[in-house]
């Protein structure tokens, strides 16, 4: 009929390896309990990872701090967008008291973007490593952070928190920031946070989500951005889009594609990756901590 709507074309199913189990263990309902009695939010939970299963089982968590809603309306996270309410004071404490709870050894600290901060929530990053020191000595930390809007004396507010590895996604090639809803300065400006860490001599972490329209050309120029900038680790995962509201897959990778990234991520001088169709920037973090650190024992003794 003329004048009427095209059918839209049907979304490209999932391929068996994106297929996750619903979580059924124990100690996963156990984990989700913990967490809801202390009012903590998780990444696992509010960004829908498709690990939350697996992870939460193994007694792992990223715990999301600030509230659970960003001041960003970015094109491929399924994390509320809106008005945050203001920081709770009381929630560094409830964080360290759950990673006692759960025996942790290491802890993955994360938020949502909070622009109407004026230090992006820095000082609340800081407050919560110290919390988790003083409850568990020797406990490590992964502060996976914001770009806190390019303000440099926000980022050496965390800095000096002294995290164990300093992660910041980049999260696509540069050339995409338009189709995940970035601008076009996000990109360098991610990049300067890393390099500013690096130079302060952070191990630093990133990652990196594919499946939006980028080629092997692009993802070479990222690597090798990510390592000029001082990047020592990296993750890769597959972008899954949340609803119909954000940005559309535009392929997904198999798992053998994954293997050939990981393998040209190395070769460009990371020293250690992680890449596959469902891991995310806190997957195995702990893991590919410890194969760093060795890497850098190794290197050290060598000479």
């Amino acid at each position: 009929m003329t004048g009427s709507t095209p059918p839209r074309p049907p979304a490209t199913p999932k391929p068996a390896w994106l297929r996750v189990r619903l979580p059924a263990d124990e100690t996963y309902f156990s984990v989700s309990a913990l967490l809801e009695s202390r009012g903590l939010h998780t990444i696992c939970r509010s960004a829908r990872c498709p690990n939350i299963g697996e992870c939460w089982a193994q007694k792992t968590a990223t715990f999301l701090i600030l509230g659970n809603v960003c001041t960003r309306t970015c094109a491929f996270c399924a994390v509320d967008k809106g008005r945050p309410a203001p920081p709770s004071p009381d929630e560094p404490e409830r964080v360290a008291d759950a990673a006692a709870l759960l025996g942790l050894k290491y802890a993955v600290v994360t938020s949502v973007t909070r622009d109407d901060l004026p230090d992006g929530g820095a000082a609340h990053f800081a407050a919560t490593v110290a919390a988790l020191r003083r409850r568990l000595p020797g406990i490590q930390v992964e502060m996976l952070i914001p770009d806190f809007n390019g303000n440099p004396a926000a980022l050496e507010i965390a800095l000096a928190a002294g995290p164990d590895i300093l992660n910041h996604n980049l999260e696509t090639a540069e050339v995409l920031y338009p189709v995940i809803r970035r601008p076009a300065t996000g990109y360098r400006r991610s990049l300067d946070v890393l390099r500013q860490a690096s130079a302060r001599g952070f191990a630093v972490k990133s990652g990196l989500m594919i499946g939006l329209g980028e080629t092997e050309v692009d993802l070479r120029q990222t690597f090798r951005d990510l390592r000029e900038a001082g990047c020592r680790l990296l993750t890769v995962g597959q972008y899954l889009r949340p609803s119909a509201a954000h940005a559309p897959v535009a392929r997904y990778y198999t798992p053998a594609e994954f293997d050939a990234l990981k393998a040209l991520a190395l070769a460009e001088g990371f020293d250690g990756v992680e890449a596959g169709p469902l891991v995310r920037s806190s997957y195995h973090a702990h893991s590919l901590q410890a194969a760093f650190a060795r890497g850098r024992k190794d290197a050290s003794c060598a000479h």
